[in-house]
């Protein structure tokens, strides 16, 4: 690989970290509104706002572990857990900060908005380190098995596998910590669990139209991977 090459890989593995973690913290700070979605009429999905932005970090993963390796896509999910962390300290700070008089949104609107923000992060982090680190496991684990072939395979099975277990501990722990009651646990669980597998298997053509562009801008053969 020339030095132009390993530049541009480099630039565009931080921009992809960049919209990672993006969506990340985004997700975590918007979880509390939530929205119903009913495509064509066959099922009612009733769902987090919070849930639109998660899928992308999957997909990135992904595409981290396909082209850059285990080791970076690692990275920028250690690089995540951080930022959801800072952020939710500078919440917390935000929150006790008292309004002045003149200030247009008022210490009870924020707390109501931002006020939970830190326990959705716990919630949040907690299956997001179990999920994403099941996921590159999966994803390189059929990755080695196929010899590098099959991407559809490792992309969709490491998918399903870590949304159902993000989908199912961020749920339990929101109601745990009685963020969300226990009724909704339920009906919350189907309906995120069933629109992250339709997103994953829409992505799918995505992923490979990425993968293949990348493979054509850096020379890779199929299962090689861009090293340091």
């Amino acid at each position: 690989m020339t030095a132009n090459q390993k530049s541009s890989a480099q630039l565009i593995y931080l921009i992809l970290a960049a919209l990672f973690i993006a969506s990340l913290v985004t997700s975590n700070l918007i979880f509390q509104k939530f929205f119903y979605w009913e495509p064509f009429g066959l099922y009612r999905f009733e769902i987090s706002v919070g849930i639109l932005p998660y899928p992308i970090t999957f997909l990135i993963t992904d595409i981290l572990s396909e082209i850059y390796g285990k080791k970076k896509a690692n990275q920028v999910v250690i690089a995540g857990i951080f930022a959801s962390f800072f952020s939710m300290l500078i919440i917390l700070v935000s929150d006790v900060a008292p309004a002045i008089q003149s200030s247009p949104i008022k210490d009870d609107v924020f707390s109501n908005v931002f006020g939970l923000s830190p326990l959705a992060v716990l919630a949040s982090m907690m299956a997001y380190l179990a999920a994403q680190f099941i996921d590159i496991r999966i994803f390189h684990f059929w990755k080695k098995k196929t010899n590098g072939k099959h991407l559809w395979l490792r992309n969709n099975f490491s998918t399903f596998s870590s949304q159902f277990i993000d989908t199912f501990t961020v749920l339990f722990l929101l109601c745990s910590f009685k963020v969300l009651p226990w009724e909704i646990f339920g009906g919350l669980l189907i309906s995120g669990f069933l629109f992250k597998i339709i997103i994953a298997a829409l992505d799918t053509p995505l992923l490979y139209g990425i993968v293949y562009l990348f493979r054509k801008k850096f020379n890779l053969k199929i299962g090689e991977e861009i090293t340091d």
